[in-house]
């Protein structure tokens, strides 16, 4: 095989202007676009030496930007005519297709060259259930045999046949009905559009569909006759020098993706969550989705979106007011001016952490494009070149100073509306409740909360504690039931017990199943070795004997935690009174308030881990 050089060189360009151009496309997957250039670099610049496809798993939550980077990459490699994008799955409703052969066939995927197939929204195509019985599947089984080695099964011999006998029945058909004098017959009524395409597909032709429905029949039957002696129709199809692209959403791994309606939480909290996120944590999802041979099908390229991060968002967000201004200045030659409280106001009414881009998109449009439209009309009738856009917070109006004209638009983002919407009663319950919870966490961890809330985006009224991560050990589960105890024994050490709300409900379910796991499946009391848990009709513990040991625990911790609340009380008022004002702290407010009151605390950062210093007990 001689190697050209100059060729090589001219497609390494290319490939390093695509990195360069989708980095631009595209904020916070600089690390995904890095590793992909990477992984394809051999399919792109020397697929002759490829013996089965390169095989590369885009996982992430939506919007973070998988489709759409693999899409505008084919069009920037100008691969277009050798893409295809198939969404499989176990439904008979999605798709005329029976098989992946046939998808490949139909986008002229079959001659053995270059090319490129995402496989879109995978998890959909699941082969077990969720309780692990298998799925019966009659559509895309094919798919496996792609993955195993690139060469995917021809139609057999008897299809050919079959085939080239309904072609020669029609044939004769046709020639009765000349002969009974029938004149409304077609010219050439034996090869219709779909037959032309089969007949292309089962005898491996490069000739267009439109020279097959020409062919005179004589050569039609030559052709196929030549056709079934040759044994390279029979043959398996050899996809080897195809890139196979595999996109999904893995709820298994990615457990945040559920919080679809939180506005709330700091997106740099589920970033740095996501980022702990393993290949092992891949497998193990897909492990529950699929059968074991083919998650190893799916090979050791899994490239992990992150969440984004929340100067990403306020990246994207510039990035959009730039196009923005760009686009008014070219077509009316109007220059713009966004003052920064417009970022912010679409930040706090765009961003939905696990979402991704989307929502940003559609707050951009809502906030901003639709009030420029007025502000631009009457730019353009008063024949004014400049824009300057702005917003005022205490007085809920977009203002857009035109020339020395000021124009106002009274305006309150859709999720500040629903946050102003809870009750000055209810977010003072709240917060105590939520500075509760904070208050035993700082007792019992030392570290301030990530996040502190009490008012959110919600319809109804409800806040949160956000923690870091805690490793699990004897002392830190008795510490994190009396932390989830701790709201609703605030609300009674404050309000009086008559006046404690049923906020407390999910935190006693929690902390109730700590309880059991610690003495009925971790064997942490002395009286309790066995493990009570077990479900198993022949292995089943009698739960009731733990019941009461249960009881009197949660009993014991929930005495601590009020003697504590109340040890520190000054501390649980003046915070609350703070949460309660302003709805929302992060860790150094909490810091600086807990230092007032002189309690010991750290600040640590998101996707801390909380674990016990096992190295240096080990070396003691």
């Amino acid at each position: 095989m001689i190697i050209d050089k100059e060729e090589i060189r001219k497609k390494k360009k290319k490939l390093d202007d695509c990195k360069a151009f989708l980095k631009k496309e595209f904020i916070g997957i600089d690390k995904i676009i890095d590793n992909l250039m990477e992984y394809i670099q051999v399919w792109y610049l020397m697929p002759e030496i490829l013996t089965r496809p390169v095989v590369i798993s885009l996982w992430g939550m939506t919007g973070v930007g998988k489709t759409d980077l693999v899409r505008k990459m084919v069009r920037f490699l100008d691969f277009q005519n050798r893409f295809v994008e198939i969404e499989l799955s176990n439904s008979d409703e999605t798709s005329w297709s029976k098989s992946v052969a046939d998808i490949f066939q139909t986008n002229g995927l079959g001659d053995e060259k270059p090319s490129i197939a995402l496989f879109d929204e995978i998890q959909r195509f699941n082969t077990l259930e969720p309780d692990g019985t298998p799925v019966s599947q009659t559509k895309y089984t094919d798919f496996w045999e792609l993955l195993s080695d690139g060469r995917l099964s021809k139609r057999e011999r008897e299809d050919l046949e079959h085939y080239l006998f309904s072609y020669l029945l029609r044939k004769k058909e046709n020639e009765r009905r000349k002969k009974g004098g029938e004149t409304d017959l077609e010219e050439n009524p034996y090869l219709n559009l779909w037959d032309a395409k089969e007949l292309k597909k089962y005898l491996s032709m490069e000739d267009d569909v439109m020279s097959i429905i020409d062919m005179k029949e004589e050569d039609m039957i030559k052709l196929i006759r030549k056709k079934q002696k040759e044994k390279k129709i029979y043959e398996p199809v050899d996809y080897s020098k195809m890139l196979i692209i595999i996109s999904g959403n893995l709820d298994e791994a990615f457990q945040m993706s559920r919080e679809t309606s939180e506005a709330d939480i700091d997106a740099n909290i589920y970033h740095a969550f996501t980022k702990k996120i393993t290949m092992v944590d891949i497998k193990n999802a897909l492990a529950r989705k699929f059968r074991p041979e083919q998650v190893a099908r799916f090979g050791n390229i899994h490239l992990i979106y992150f969440s984004l991060k929340t100067e990403d968002f306020y990246k994207l967000i510039q990035r959009e007011i730039n196009n923005l201004r760009h686009k008014t200045k070219t077509k009316f030659g109007v220059t713009l001016k966004i003052n920064k409280n417009i970022n912010e106001l679409i930040y706090r009414n765009g961003v939905f952490p696990v979402q991704g881009v989307r929502p940003v998109f559609s707050s951009v449009v809502d906030i901003l494009d639709t009030n420029l439209s007025k502000f631009l009309f009457e730019a353009i009738m008063n024949e004014d070149k400049t824009i300057e856009i702005d917003y005022l917070m205490d007085r809920k109006i977009i203002t857009g100073k035109i020339g020395s004209r000021m124009v106002e638009i009274p305006y309150t983002g859709r999720i500040d509306s629903i946050r102003q919407a809870n009750e000055q009663d209810a977010v003072a319950n709240i917060s105590v409740h939520e500075c509760g919870h904070a208050v035993c966490y700082m007792l019992y961890t030392g570290f301030a909360p990530l996040q502190l809330k009490s008012k959110v985006a919600s319809s109804y009224a409800a806040g949160f504690t956000f923690p870091h991560q805690i490793h699990d050990t004897r002392e830190s589960i008795l510490d994190r039931i009396k932390i989830y105890l701790a709201g609703g024994i605030a609300e009674e050490i404050v309000f009086g017990e008559k006046n404690a709300s049923i906020g407390r409900s999910h935190d006693r379910e929690q902390a109730t199943t700590l309880a059991i796991d610690y003495i009925r499946k971790y064997g942490f009391e002395e009286h309790f070795q066995a493990t009570y848990n077990l479900e198993d009709y022949p292995h089943r513990m009698q739960q009731h004997i733990t019941d009461e040991r249960v009881e009197k625990l949660i009993q014991d911790l929930a005495k601590i935690t009020r003697e504590d609340l109340i040890l520190h009380l000054d501390l649980l008022k003046d915070i609350s009174k703070i949460l309660s004002e302003k709805g929302s702290m992060l860790p150094k407010e909490i810091y600086d308030i807990a230092i007032k009151h002189h309690v010991k605390v750290n600040i640590k950062e998101e996707g801390y881990l909380h674990i016990a210093d096992y190295h240096n007990l080990l070396h003691l």
